[in-house]
């Protein structure tokens, strides 16, 4: 028994400890189950095998990565430029618009938060050198690289080996429970896929919608905008609001008015996601409750920061198919008990009522 304790503790604690590389495990697993149908179904169309596909795969992320970096990443850092270099102006322009505003009250707390963030711009800009910043930018550029091609080489190796890995689990289990082990291995992957393909779907209809409104109403930076809102839509509920902070600031440099329009456009993106996107396409991606998906994001958040409250839905979903073995039963439990006695005693008077009936007949 204590030896058992002792093992669990152990293993606990180098969970604990080995947190990040836990992390960039699940995301490779993620990514492993969101690109796994499309590698089968290019695999039965191409004579070159199942690495070969994952490999010719990958090949067209390297190009689309290069063209981004080419051609998309310049325009993308020439925008964010003017948007910095007009940051203090429009810091200046907030602050005398605020400075107009009634009531008091309102007046006083606009200019406060003008001037939180006047003073956020100005820490951000003297914090720093540039040789200090290019070291900075070098070090966190280079971890990137390093995460990104671990993910790729784990969920390469993943969809490359997973029948054998699986077997090889299977061996551990008792024959009786091997097949229903299988079947949840497989709905949890299948699940975490749907996951990954519908956040795509997400983020893509978010970015497009949102790059074209912005381009409409004429804010600045559209597309650099759009991008961010695009990206940041991954993150469960801070997502949004992260996303339209940039947007907001942008259309500030221009008038309040424009601010104003900005901000009640993203409400409607908002509202038309949770409304109509989020049903059609997570409707059957995770299969959570509003309720547990908050709770799981909450957690996650209060866990492991921004990556916990990413990685938290999928956790969850996962959990909840390991945890749906458990609940197998014939007979389902009644979801108030008094009510089911209620029934169960009607329906005895139904049937003792019946039984003089069927004696005088």
């Amino acid at each position: 028994m204590a030896a058992g304790v002792l093992l669990v503790a152990g293993v606990v604690a180098l969970a604990i400890t080995a947190a990040s590389v836990l992390a960039l495990v699940f995301i490779a697993l993620l990514i492993a189950a969101g690109v796994g149908p499309v590698t089968d179904r290019m695999r039965n169309r191409l004579p070159t095998g199942r690495a070969g596909t994952i490999l010719l795969i990958y090949a067209g992320l390297f190009a689309l990565i290069v063209v981004t970096a080419l051609f998309v990443l310049p325009v993308l850092g020439e925008e964010a430029g003017r948007v910095v270099a007009k940051l203090p102006s429009t810091f200046a322009d907030a602050e005398a618009w605020a400075a107009q505003l009634k009531p008091d009250v309102l007046s006083t707390a606009v200019q406060a938060l003008v001037g939180a963030g006047q003073h956020a711009l100005s820490a951000f800009s003297t914090s720093t050198t540039d040789a200090e910043a290019v070291i900075q930018f070098g070090i966190v550029a280079g971890e990137a690289v390093i995460a990104v091609a671990t993910v790729l080489a784990l969920a390469f190796f993943w969809m490359l080996e997973r029948a054998r890995l699986q077997r090889y689990v299977m061996a551990f289990v008792s024959e009786p429970r091997r097949a229903p082990l299988r079947e949840r291995w497989n709905a949890a992957e299948v699940r975490l896929g749907q996951w990954v393909r519908g956040q795509l779907i997400l983020m893509g209809s978010i970015g497009v919608a949102a790059g074209i409104a912005y381009s409409l109403l004429g804010v600045p930076s559209a597309l650099l905008l759009a991008v961010v809102a695009g990206i940041l839509e991954v993150i469960p509920i801070l997502g949004p609001i992260l996303g339209a902070i940039p947007a907001l600031l942008v259309a500030a440099t221009v008038s309040p008015e424009l601010a104003g329009l900005v901000a009640l456009v993203y409400l409607g993106l908002q509202i038309a996601e949770g409304y109509i996107l989020v049903p059609i396409v997570m409707r059957n991606a995770v299969g959570l409750s509003p309720f547990l998906i908050l709770f799981s994001v909450l957690v996650g958040a209060a866990a492991g920061g921004i990556v916990g409250a990413l990685l938290a839905v999928p956790v969850a979903a996962t959990l909840e198919i390991v945890l749906e073995r458990f609940q197998e039963r014939e007979e389902p439990i009644a979801i108030d008990p008094t009510a089911a006695r209620g029934e169960v005693e009607s329906e005895n008077l139904e049937s003792d009522d019946a039984v003089p009936l069927e004696a005088s007949a």
